[in-house]
């Protein structure tokens, strides 16, 4: 079976499979934390060399609660606390590079401080990345790229864009392959537009809890029976 060397992966569903339960919705994010942990193990068992998830959306600032934001920032800096003190060997054991991307001036800065020694601490690692997306909207992504360029542009009295200009600045650089939602909507919510071009999309109804590796494998699978045009 060939892995994609680059998954992404929607985690949609934690609070649907909380209501379900009648319970609170911070509980389906624990839930959904704790099924992360798995994934990331899953993802180094199958050896694939590239993994983004989309973690938070810049809509989800923008949309959710005082409350529930504030629940999930603590869930998401006990979670990587966790890792830092407990399980830094997993990085060392599959030299994972770990990068937190998206706009992160509008997170709370003890969590960003947290990222940012993670960040460090995994800088060396090449075999694998896994970028945490949160904070992240690809609208914001390609408008950051735009005033980069634009700026850059202005300098050197050239005013030309490129499809190369715009991927050399991208905040996620690798073309992605499969892009994996959970939860059973059929839409990639300004995930990784630019990236996910030409990627196959797989939808499951598991709600993102839920998913288990058996899940993960049957993706792939349903992948290597696609025929990949890439518009041909």
């Amino acid at each position: 079976m060939e892995v994609p060397n680059h998954l992404a992966i929607v985690l949609d569903g934690n609070r649907r499979w909380a209501k379900k339960k009648f319970m609170p919705s911070y509980i389906g994010h624990r839930k959904g934390a704790d099924t992360f942990d798995k994934f990331l193990d899953w993802c180094a068992e199958l050896n694939i060399p590239n993994v983004s998830a989309y973690i938070l959306s810049t809509e989800n600032l923008e949309n959710r609660s005082k409350k529930e934001l504030d629940e999930l920032f603590k869930l998401y800096y006990d979670y990587l606390q966790k890792y830092l003190e407990k399980k830094s060997g997993f990085f060392d054991k599959y030299q994972m590079r770990v990068r937190f991307i998206g706009d992160l001036d509008r997170l709370p800065p003890r969590l960003v401080k947290l990222m940012g020694k993670i960040m460090m601490r995994t800088a060396k690692y090449q075999k694998h990345m896994i970028n945490f997306l949160v904070a992240y909207g690809s609208k914001f992504e390609i408008t950051s790229v735009i005033k980069k360029l634009a700026s850059g542009f202005i300098k050197a009295g050239r005013i030309e864009i490129t499809e190369k200009d715009v991927e050399k600045n991208l905040l996620v650089p690798v073309p992605v392959d499969l892009v994996i939602r959970t939860g059973g909507m059929y839409r990639l919510s300004n995930f990784l537009l630019w990236q996910a071009a030409y990627a196959e999309i797989y939808v499951t109804k598991t709600l993102w809890p839920d998913f288990s590796k058996r899940e993960l494998v049957k993706a792939i699978r349903w992948f290597n029976n696609e025929e990949r045009r890439h518009g041909k």
